[in-house]
C-alpha cells in the first residue's frame, strides 16, 4: 500500500510533535524519522534537526538534500506561512493544509465565513477591525454573554470567555486599542457565549475522503474547575463519552463534509488533520472553532490508543489515498494526558530549571511522558517552555487511566512545576 524504508521529517517542538514522532517511528515501513526543531523528547525517540519550524528556505533544502519522502507539519504558524505550498513546489510529499486552507485556524473572520457560506451550526458572531463598532455591538447585547477572540494566531490564549459586559469591553479594548496579541487581533470575532460540554473532533482529510479519528476531550483553563485564562491546553482524554455514535454521524454530516466541501468550492482543498473544536450543547453539536492540525494536548491520548500504523495513513492522506483504507484499529481502552507547566504559565515563566523524575514516570505501568518545552543540555532535561510535559496514561477505565497519569506526575520534578488536578472528572462524573 506504501512503499518501505521511507525517510520522514516532523516539523515543530512541541508534545504533539513528539507523539507523532514516537507513533511514526513505530511503524515497519519507516526508515529514519527526523524532527525540527524537536525538544528533549525527540532527541531521545529520533533525530533532531536544528532548523526552526517557520525557516520554510532551510527545511524545503534539508527535505530535498535528505531525500524526505514525508514531510508531515505538526504546529499551526508554519501552516498559516505556507510551507505546504513551498514544499509542494520542491516536489516534495507533504501531510497537511495549504496557506488557503490554513485560513480556517489562522483567522477566525475566515473561518466563520466558511462556517456560513456552508451552513456549519456555530454561534452568533460579528467581525470588527473599529473599536467604537465593537463597543457598541456589546453596548447592544447586555442580556447576552460574550465570548471575545483575536482573529489571528496567538497560541491557543487569544480567547477571552467573558461573564459580563465589563469584561467584554476590556477584552475588545485590550485587543483594538492594546493590540495585546499584535497584528493577529487587529480584527477580532465577537460571539454568543455557547454553553454545554467540549469535545474535539480530529480528522483525517485527504481533499475528498474523511477519516474521524476517535473522540477527546481538551481542558482549555488553567485551573482546576475550570477556572482562570484560557490556555494551550492543560490535559485532555480519549474518548469523549459526551459524543456518542450517533452524535458523531451527524458531526460527519453536518460540520465535517460541509466544510471540506466549501473549502474545496473556495479553491482551498483540504490535506491533513481536520479539527474541529465543539460545544455539545441542547441544540446539538456546534463550532467554536476549527484547528488545521493535530490538537495538543489532544494528539497524545488521541494517538496512543491507535493502532492502525500511523505513516500509512499520513503517506496516503498526502497522496489523496485514504479511500483505499480499511477502517481504523484503536485500543478500547482510554487514555488521559495531564500536561505539566512552568510557574506562572499562561503568563510570564522562567526556563532552565533542571527536571528530574521522567525516567521514574515512564516505569509507571501504561504511561509514557511526552516533552513539550523541553531541551537536553548535555545530559540534563531542563524546561523551555509554559506546557513542558504531556504525562499519558493508558488504563482499563478512565479512573485507572487517571490514577496512573497523576502517579507518574508525582515523580517528575522541577521548581514551579504545576497542574491541574481535575483532569477528566467531568467525564467520570457522567
Amino acid at each position: 500500500m506504501i512503499p518501505d524504508n521511507l525517510r520522514i521529517l516532523v516539523v515543530g517542538q512541541g508534545g504533539r510533535e513528539h507523539v507523532l514522532c514516537w507513533k511514526l517511528s513505530q511503524s515497519p515501513h519507516v526508515s529514519r524519522v527526523y524532527c525540527a526543531p524537536g525538544n528533549a523528547g525527540t532527541a531521545l525517540d529520533v533525530m533532531n534537526v536544528d532548523i526552526s519550524a517557520t525557516d520554510n528556505r532551510r527545511l524545503v533544502q534539508f527535505a530535498k538534500e535528505e531525500k524526505i519522502d514525508l514531510v508531515v507539519i505538526g504546529p499551526e504558524a508554519p501552516l498559516v506561512a505556507g510551507l505546504t505550498d513551498d514544499l509542494q513546489k520542491a516536489g516534495i510529499r507533504v501531510f497537511g493544509p495549504s496557506k488557503t486552507a490554513a485560513q480556517l485556524e489562522g483567522s477566525k473572520a475566515f473561518a466563520k465565513r466558511i462556517m456560513k457560506l456552508a451552513q456549519v451550526p456555530t454561534a452568533d458572531y460579528q467581525a470588527f477591525d473599529n473599536l467604537d463598532a465593537a463597543l457598541s455591538y456589546i453596548e447592544d447585547r447586555s442580556a447576552m454573554k460574550l465570548v471575545v477572540k483575536a482573529d489571528g494566531l496567538a497560541a491557543g490564549k487569544g480567547v477571552v470567555v467573558c461573564d459580563t459586559q465589563f469584561e467584554a469591553t476590556e477584552a475588545v479594548r485590550s485587543m483594538l486599542a492594546g493590540r495585546q496579541f499584535g497584528t493577529a487581533s487587529d480584527k477580532i470575532v465577537i460571539e454568543e457565549r455557547l454553553v454545554g460540554q467540549e469535545a474535539s473532533i480530529l480528522a483525517l482529510v485527504d481533499g475528498n475522503t474523511i477519516i474521524p479519528l476517535e473522540t477527546s476531550q481538551d481542558h482549555k483553563a488553567a485551573y482546576d474547575g475550570d477556572k482562570g485564562p484560557n490556555t494551550g491546553g492543560m490535559g485532555a482524554y480519549s474518548p469523549a463519552p459526551i459524543v456518542t455514535a450517533e452524535m458523531m454521524d451527524v458531526i460527519v454530516e453536518k460540520i465535517l463534509v460541509p466544510t471540506v466541501h466549501m473549502l474545496r468550492r473556495e479553491k482551498a482543498d483540504f490535506c491533513g488533520v481536520l479539527y474541529a473544536g465543539l460545544m455539545i450543547t441542547r441544540q446539538g453539536p456546534k463550532v467554536l472553532e476549527f484547528n488545521v492540525r493535530f490538537g495538543d494536548p489532544e494528539a497524545q491520548p488521541v494517538l496512543m490508543r491507535l493502532k492502525t500504523d500511523l505513516a500509512t495513513l499520513l503517506y496516503l492522506a498526502a497522496e489523496q489515498r485514504l479511500s483505499e483504507l480499511d477502517e481504523l484499529e484503536w485500543d478500547d481502552r482510554p487514555t488521559l494526558c495531564v500536561v505539566m507547566a512552568s510557574a506562572g504559565y499562561p503568563g510570564d515563566y522562567e526556563k532552565g530549571k533542571v527536571i528530574t523524575g521522567i525516567d521514574a514516570a515512564n516505569e509507571v505501568e501504561g504511561v509514557k511522558v511526552f516533552h513539550a518545552g523541553t531541551v537536553l543540555q548535555g545530559d540534563q532535561v531542563l524546561n523551555d517552555g509554559g506546557r513542558v510535559l504531556g504525562v499519558t496514561a493508558i488504563g482499563d477505565d478512565l479512573t485507572n487511566a487517571k490514577l496512573r497519569a497523576y502517579q507518574a506526575v508525582k515523580q517528575i520534578r522541577w521548581e514551579g512545576a504545576w497542574c491541574r488536578k481535575d483532569i477528566a472528572d467531568k467525564a467520570r462524573d457522567m
